[in-house]
């Protein structure tokens, strides 16, 4: 049996355990009065509205000098990607079988709808071949260069709304990025080869593939809100010599000072994908 001495020490050692967390002579609570707790609490709220309100005014000063319209630095993408429609590198299909080629179809049908006349009949008619350069008053908006999807032509989804796909002779669009400020020179184009030893006949729209540059400079996405890029639509015309196999695109912007050969990049002025038709 424990002795009389071991129970007082067992007793003692728990009341010291209850002191540590509350005291009840003192009114201590985890070893400070009610008026220490206040203060550090006190402490710590000053501490942090004040950190809060710095970091409030570091970013109020740095929203200061940024433009609503045109970002502050600009300068690291000199010359824009390339890019395709429909949203796939790999586009692989049986043009007997709708199914295989209904999702092609949807997303290129999607991505035209900006393209309706309903749509670009409040843009205007600007002159072709020359730049639409508009004055830069800041909260005007832009006016935006009409693009119809009619300039497609057989790849403008109207007259064939299989965009060729059932036929074996798909059609591919392509945009270029939208850069602010962008003003090509030269007489930009779209030019697509084929990876291998015998080439593939291929047709452009608008005519030789040629980006006019009147859809050019592009302001913003404030002040530029309705723009559209233009497109340039290639339908590759497959001959059954070419079915059954996986045939590798590269498309390029020639006719400008645009970068197109940078092994860094294998988007910039230019894009690669690979397309097999199945018979």
């Amino acid at each position: 049996m424990a002795s009389t001495e071991d129970k007082a020490a067992s007793k003692e050692n728990t009341s010291s355990w209850k002191d540590s967390i509350y005291n009840p002579r003192t009114g201590e609570l985890l070893g400070r009065t009610a008026s220490s707790w206040a203060l550090i609490l006190l402490f710590y709220l000053v501490f942090y509205c004040f950190l809060a309100g710095m970091f409030a005014l570091t970013m109020w000063v740095m929203l200061l000098t940024l433009d609503d319209y045109v970002p502050r630095y600009r300068d690291r993408i000199p010359s824009p990607g390339l890019m395709i429609r429909p949203n796939f590198l790999d586009i692989s299909f049986n043009k007997s079988d709708p199914q295989k080629y209904s999702q092609y179809v949807r997303n290129l049908e999607s991505f035209l709808q900006r393209y309706n006349d309903t749509e670009q009949e409040g843009n205007e008619e600007c002159i072709s071949g020359k730049y639409t350069l508009q004055e830069e008053v800041q909260g005007m908006q832009k006016k935006v260069c009409r693009f119809r999807r009619a300039l497609l032509s057989f790849c403008s989804g109207l007259s064939d709304t299989n965009f060729g796909y059932h036929e074996g002779k798909p059609c591919v669009l392509l945009k270029m990025n939208r850069i602010i400020g962008l003003k090509p020179d030269g007489d930009p184009y779209i030019n697509c080869t084929v990876k291998r030893d015998n080439s593939v006949q291929m047709h452009y729209f608008p005519k030789e593939g040629r980006i006019d540059k009147m859809y050019f400079p592009y302001y913003g996405k404030k002040a530029h809100e309705n723009y559209v890029q233009p497109l340039v639509a290639v339908k590759l015309l497959f001959t059954k010599e070419d079915y059954n196999k996986e045939l590798a695109v590269e498309c390029r912007v020639e006719g400008t000072e645009l970068r197109n050969n940078d092994e860094r990049d294998k988007f910039l002025g230019r894009v690669t994908f690979r397309i097999k038709v199945v018979e």
